[in-house]
């Protein structure tokens, strides 16, 4: 499994926004998302995270190379935030 990481600072007038373009963005993820989740900074209210468990990196880099703008980074910038983007390889699951 991949996780990429999409962190960025949401301006004040746009935070009330990010919750429902994030809802309505997230409903209909790709079979070759496992999960994706939005967290925000407990000390930093404009500080959110997109986290996104891949299934492989395969999916990811043909998510990555068919040349459209992904749907996290279309989120952020929907709320007028440019997002960075981290990518993990998963070294260790667990769950319950």
């Amino acid at each position: 499994m991949i996780v990429t990481v999409l962190e960025a600072h949401v301006p004040a007038d746009r935070r009330d926004d990010v919750e429902r373009v994030f809802r309505e963005g997230m409903q209909d993820l790709p079979e070759s998302i496992v999960e994706s989740f939005l967290t925000r900074d407990t000390k930093d209210a404009s500080r959110f995270r997109l986290s996104t468990v891949w299934r492989s990196l395969e999916a990811l880099e043909a998510m990555r190379a068919s040349g459209v703008k992904p749907k996290g980074v279309q989120m952020f910038e929907a709320v007028g935030a440019t997002p960075t983007l981290t990518i993990f390889d998963v070294v260790v699951h667990a769950h319950h």
